[in-house]
C-alpha cells in the first residue's frame, strides 16, 4: 500500500469512526419524554448518600420542576433565571454567544425545558431541612448589575418556625464573569443541633445539545475531578446500566456537565470532605453532583459556606483561572500533550494575525514546513512508485493471475531500482497522530464559535453555508489522487477516485475551520508532491533494465 492510500485509508477510517459513534447516539431508543405534570418521582428527591455521610431518607416528592416566583438577573455577559421552587437555577443564557443554527438567538446553556431541562440545583440533606423542591422566599422580579457595580445579589430565605431554622442563600453575579457564587448561611436558632450536609447537582437530559452535527460526535455528559483520580467522564449510558466508575469520594475536586463548547461545574473550595454521585432519574433525566460535610451546627449558632458555580465557555484562560483541572473539560481525547502546544500555537499567531481563519492557514504552513522533511521522504518514495507503474503494469499483464510470481517479480523490480514500496509510510503514519490532534483543537476551541474569516464565512465552527469549501477541498483531493500512482487494480483505482468525492460530502458538514485547514494541507501537499514528481522525473536515475 503506497503512502497516500494510507494515509487517505487512516483517515477514512477515522472519520467513519467519528460516523459510527454519532450514528449511535442518533439511534438510541429514545425514552419516554418528561412532561410538566407527569415527571417521574425521583426527578425531585434529593440524592442520598450511598456511603460516609449518613443522611436521612428524603421526604416525598413533588411532581415535575414547579414554577414560583422568579428573578431574573441581567449582567454584561449573563441572563439568569432563579425559581423560588429550590432556588434553582432554572435558565442561563450567555449573551455574547449565538446559537450554531440559528444566529440571531442567544445561546442559553440552563433551559427549563419540561421534555429537556437543563438546571442546577442545591439543597441540605436531612429531616426538615430545605431541598431543591423546598419553596423559598424571593423578591420577584428584575436584578441588573448597575453601571460602575462590581456584583450583583439574589437573595432566598427559607424559614422553619417549628425547628427554628433559617437558610439564606445568595446567588451573586459578577461583572464579565461566568463564575456565579450560592453563599448559604443556616442559622440555627432552634434547641437541636442541625448537621450541616449541603448538595450541589445538575439534572438534565441525556440528548446532544442543540446545533449538534451528526458528522462531529462530541462528548456530552457528567466529569468528575479529583487529585487522585484527574478528570472522569461519564456517559448517560453507563449511569442507566449502573456502570459509572468514578471516584465517589474525597477531600477536594469537583463535579460538571460537559457539552460541546461549554461546561458547568460547581467547584467546592478548601479540603471539606465531598461524596460523588450520578444518579439515573427516570424519562431521560440524570442528575450529577457532590454532597459536602459541613459538620454540626449547635443552638444559637450558625455557619456560613459558598460553592462557585462555573457556567460558561470552555474558554483555556477562564478554564485554569476558575479551579485546578477545570481546562480538562476541554477535551482534547488522548493527544492532549500535543494537541495543547498546537492549540498554544494557534492563539498565539491568532493574537498576531487578529483572525482565527488567517491563523489557522499559517499554522496549518508552519506544520507542513515542520514536518517537510518527513513528508518529502514519502512524496519521493510515492514519485519513485509512479515512474515505475508502466512497467508494473507490464508485469501485472506478463504474469496475469499468477500472483506468486508477479510479487516475485516485483520485489525483484523494487531491489534493482533500490525502492523501498514502504519506505514513505513511516513518516506518514508520524504526521497522522500530529492531523487527528489538529483535528480535536479546531473542533474544541470555542474561540472561534461566531469568529469569521472572510467573506461568505462568518463562522469558522460551522458548515460552509454556501458549500464553496468542502468543493475546493474535494478538487484538490481528486488532483491528489491525480498525482500519486495509479493501482494497478481497476477496482482498487475506482475506490481511490471515490474517496474524494465520499470526503466532499462528508465535509459539506464538518466546521468550515476544519475544512479550511484541510484544503491548505492539500494545496501545500499538492505542491510538494508535484516538485517531488518533476525531480524524480527530471532528474532522478532514468530506470532500467525490461520488465
Amino acid at each position: 500500500m503506497d503512502n497516500q492510500r494510507l494515509i487517505l485509508f487512516i483517515v477514512f477510517s477515522f472519520s467513519l469512526l467519528l460516523l459510527w459513534e454519532a450514528w449511535q447516539d442518533k439511534h438510541a431508543p429514545p425514552p419516554p419524554a418528561v412532561t410538566a405534570t407527569n415527571a417521574p418521582a425521583s426527578t425531585s428527591t434529593p440524592p442520598i448518600p450511598s456511603q460516609g455521610l449518613n443522611a436521612p431518607a428524603a421526604a416525598p416528592a413533588q411532581a415535575g420542576f414547579v414554577k414560583g416566583a422568579r428573578a431574573v438577573v441581567e449582567t454584561d455577559v449573563l441572563r439568569a433565571t432563579i425559581d423560588a421552587n429550590g432556588g434553582d437555577l432554572r435558565q442561563l443564557q450567555l449573551l455574547t454567544y449565538r446559537e450554531t443554527e440559528a444566529r440571531n438567538e442567544i445561546f442559553t446553556l440552563f433551559e427549563d425545558d419540561p421534555a429537556q431541562p437543563y438546571l442546577a440545583q442545591s439543597g441540605l440533606l436531612g429531616k426538615d431541612l430545605p431541598t431543591h423542591r423546598s419553596v423559598f422566599q424571593l423578591n420577584p422580579g428584575t436584578y441588573r448589575l448597575t453601571r460602575g457595580a462590581s456584583q450583583v445579589e439574589v437573595p432566598l430565605v427559607w424559614n422553619d418556625p417549628a425547628t427554628g431554622v433559617r437558610v439564606e442563600k445568595t446567588y451573586i453575579f459578577k461583572r464579565n464573569s461566568y463564575e456565579i457564587a450560592l453563599r448559604t448561611r443556616v442559622i440555627n436558632n432552634g434547641t437541636q443541633p442541625v448537621d450541616l450536609t449541603p448538595y450541589y447537582q445538575f439534572t438534565r437530559h441525556s440528548g446532544a445539545p442543540r446545533g449538534a452535527s451528526f458528522f462531529l460526535h462530541t462528548f456530552t455528559g457528567p466529569a468528575f475531578y479529583t487529585d487522585a483520580k484527574k478528570f472522569q467522564k461519564v456517559t448517560f449510558k453507563a449511569i442507566q446500566e449502573g456502570k459509572a466508575e468514578f471516584e465517589k469520594t474525597a477531600d477536594d475536586g469537583w463535579v460538571s456537565l460537559v457539552q460541546h463548547h461549554f461546561v458547568a461545574a460547581w467547584l467546592p473550595e478548601g479540603t471539606v470532605k465531598r461524596e460523588y454521585y450520578a444518579r439515573a432519574l427516570g424519562h431521560d433525566l440524570y442528575s450529577a453532583g457532590v454532597i459536602l460535610a459541613e459538620g454540626t451546627l449547635a443552638p444559637g449558632q450558625q455557619k456560613v459556606f459558598t460553592v462557585p458555580l462555573y457556567a460558561g465557555p470552555q474558554t483555556q484562560k477562564l478554564l485554569e483561572a476558575a479551579a485546578p483541572g477545570l481546562d480538562l473539560a476541554r477535551d482534547y481525547g488522548w493527544l492532549t500533550p500535543l494537541a495543547f502546544p498546537i492549540y498554544w500555537s494557534l492563539a498565539k499567531i491568532e493574537h498576531f494575525v487578529g483572525n482565527w481563519g488567517w491563523a489557522i492557514i499559517i499554522l496549518t504552513i508552519l506544520l507542513k514546513l515542520a514536518l517537510f522533511p518527513l513528508s518529502a521522504a514519502g512524496y519521493k518514495s510515492m514519485a519513485k512508485m509512479k515512474k515505475l507503474t508502466p512497467r508494473l503494469q507490464k508485469l501485472k499483464e506478463t504474469y496475469g493471475d499468477d500472483r506468486a510470481k508477479l510479487h516475485q517479480a516485483m520485489a525483484e523490480m523494487y531491489k534493482t531500482e533500490k525502492i523501498n514500496p514502504l519506505g514513505g509510510c513511516f513518516p506518514i503514519l508520524i504526521q497522522i497522530p500530529v492531523f487527528i490532534a489538529l483535528y480535536w483543537v479546531l473542533l474544541a476551541a470555542v474561540e472561534m464559535r461566531g469568529a469569521p474569516w472572510l467573506g461568505w464565512i462568518h463562522d469558522l465552527t460551522a458548515p460552509d453555508p454556501f458549500f464553496i469549501l468542502p468543493i475546493i477541498m474535494g478538487i484538490t483531493s481528486i488532483l491528489q489522487v491525480k498525482l500519486n500512482p495509479q493501482p494497478m487494480d481497476p477496482m482498487q483505482a475506482k475506490v481511490m477516485m471515490i474517496m474524494p468525492v465520499a470526503f466532499t460530502v462528508m465535509f459539506v458538514f464538518f466546521p468550515a475551520g476544519l475544512v479550511l485547514y484541510w484544503i491548505v494541507n492539500n494545496i501545500l501537499s499538492i505542491t510538494q508532491q508535484w516538485v517531488i514528481n518533476k525531480q524524480v522525473q527530471d532528474g532522478g536515475k532514468p530506470a532500467s533494465g525490461k520488465a
